[in-house]
């Protein structure tokens, strides 16, 4: 922090106002992959891999951006935040703080300087960590904060608003929601259809998380990703229609539905991509059951059977991601491995023993590199907390 405010001193000069710092996580998901945009259940972390932002406010109608690891300053009027969609970056925060005002905060001219360490095109969700960072920031500098304070689980809407209309994905709620109700050394078990949630201990013993970074950046996009979303909303119509129902989302659905229906539905796509959605919700459940019992074992069993169906159903995996996932699970102290996050690149999460995790970063990345000629990158990581102010 002492840092980042000699560096935002540097770029912005000196002021009256006062340098405040905040800061939001990125996010694991544990399991759950893909079905937050169907109404399911899903069981992510924060990380304490976050994305931090000193912010100031600069007595104008413009918002400046800049970070640490980026040359160049981006800007956006206050009278005009849509033309932030067309910035080379800064289309998150720009979203956000757009969103904001039409929530009703009187958002004020500031200039941010964002840092982190949280690998972009990781999977880990860079992208939600900067909109709640900004989210809590352009909120608690606002004109009217005394009067309007801030709802964390509103911001991560808005965060999620903004990704949909500032830079065109369609994503879920799990990301910002991970990133803004984060709990220490506790996962989220959240109902992305009613927003329900309830953090549960995650008690891994005598072992931990070690995320293993394929260093292929996942291209997520509003193609592949709007893709699936176009084929599980066509998924709810066939079973919808098949099973003589009305439900609102395709999690809503049991195994047993799916099991009535498949006969009757055209093995295609479509059939692959409901079967992973409706078995995946189911997962979850199952996840959190085993590990409130302490058996971790099955839980890492769970994981290789959703990296499994990511994989073979939903087919968002790729070369790196499945031969990362196949070399950890051959890897001694390595009791479960899965692709996290969208997909396409990025991150696994592996559950391994204390003892081992030394070994398993060798040999894993020995036997990643020899098989796709990229060197991996490996984060042993803590469970941590959601978006806040930090005070220096």
């Amino acid at each position: 922090m002492t840092d980042l405010k000699e560096l935002f001193i540097k770029y912005y000069g000196e002021s009256s106002e006062e340098i405040r710092f905040f800061t939001s996580p990125g996010r694991v998901n544990l399991i759950g992959e893909h079905v937050d945009y169907c109404g399911g259940l899903v069981f992510p972390a924060a990380l304490t891999l976050s994305s931090v932002a000193a912010v100031r406010l600069n007595n104008s109608d413009v918002v400046n951006l800049r970070a640490d690891d980026l040359d160049g300053l981006y800007s956006f009027n206050l009278n005009n935040t849509e033309a932030g969609k067309d910035l080379k970056w800064g289309n998150y925060q720009a979203g956000v703080i757009h969103w904001l005002k039409e929530n009703g905060y009187k958002v004020r001219g500031m200039d941010f300087l964002f840092s982190g360490n949280i690998p972009f095109g990781s999977g880990l969700s860079s992208s939600a960590a900067i909109e709640l960072t900004t989210a809590v920031a352009a909120a608690s500098l606002s004109e009217n904060f005394d009067e309007k304070g801030y709802d964390l689980i509103n911001l991560a809407l808005i965060g999620q608003k903004a990704e949909h209309t500032f830079s065109g994905v369609n994503c879920g709620i799990m990301d910002q929601f991970a990133s803004a109700m984060g709990k220490k050394d506790n996962a989220i078990l959240l109902d992305c259809s009613t927003l329900s949630y309830k953090h549960v201990p995650l008690n891994l013993g005598e072992y931990t998380l070690i995320l293993a970074n394929t260093c292929k950046k996942h291209a997520l996009g509003a193609s592949a990703y709007n893709k699936r979303r176009e084929e599980v909303s066509e998924g709810l119509i066939r079973m919808n229609s098949i099973l003589g129902t009305d439900k609102d989302n395709l999690c809503d659905f049991t195994e047993d539905d799916y099991l009535k229906a498949e006969a009757l539905m055209a093995a295609d796509k479509i059939r692959d991509r409901v079967k992973h959605v409706i078995y995946e919700n189911q997962r979850v459940k199952k996840a959190v059951e085993v590990l409130e019992n302490g058996d971790l074992l099955a839980f890492g069993e769970i994981l290789r059977e959703g990296h499994a169906s990511l994989r073979d159903l939903y087919e968002v995996t790729g070369f790196e991601l499945d031969t990362m996932f196949d070399v950890a699970c051959q890897t001694e102290g390595c009791i479960g491995s899965r692709m996290t996050g969208g997909g396409f690149g990025g991150c696994t999460v592996n559950i391994v023993k204390k003892s081992a995790v030394e070994n398993f970063i060798e040999t894993v990345g020995n036997a990643y590199k020899s098989k796709t000629g990229i060197t991996p990158a490996f984060y042993v990581c803590d469970i941590g907390d959601g978006a806040r102010e930090i005070k220096m």
